[in-house]
């Protein structure tokens, strides 16, 4: 089985041969405007106007459901709908890992249809409140095991 490839640096600027899929993780209330979605949308303006557009027809706009957004010849964006609401002051954080799952089997479907590596930050670490070590056997189990390459990056600061 593939492993995940860590690397320094910007998921919004892949670092690979071929077909590329950036995915994310996206609120099932149509808020897109914190977190990684602003490096996204300093980047290319498609994913955010394809998932406000996505919001309001309502068609299939559920937790588990994904949005492929094409950006360049050879990049899309995944948004993949798997947190619900926002932060909150709630016990419970608003990541769904089921909903996570769900969207990455599609998004491994789409991939090998694609014949493209999937990028990534920490999805679901950020502002979703979820936990990279529950996420990272999902990717396993889903891309990793369907020989998708996957590359996860860690944005450097320094």
């Amino acid at each position: 089985m593939k492993t995940i490839h860590y690397i320094k640096g910007d998921a919004t600027r892949p670092d690979a041969e071929g077909n590329k899929i950036i995915a994310h993780i996206c609120n099932n209330i149509g808020g897109w405007g914190k977190g990684f979605v602003t490096a996204i949308s300093k980047r290319w303006k498609q994913p955010e106007k394809g998932y406000r557009e996505w919001f309001k027809t309502k068609e299939h706009f559920n937790l588990g459901e994904i949005q492929l957004v094409q950006t360049e010849e050879d990049i899309w964006v995944c948004n993949m709908i798997a947190q619900h609401k926002i932060i909150t002051h709630s016990d419970v954080p608003p990541i769904r890992y089921d909903a996570v799952e769900d969207c990455l089997l599609k998004l491994t479907h789409e991939a090998s249809q694609q014949k493209a590596s999937v990028h990534m930050p920490r999805i679901g670490c950020g502002l979703a409140g979820g936990k990279w070590d529950e996420i990272e056997p999902l990717i396993e189990r889903t891309l990793l095991a369907n020989d998708v390459e996957v590359y996860v990056y860690v944005y450097d600061f320094e």
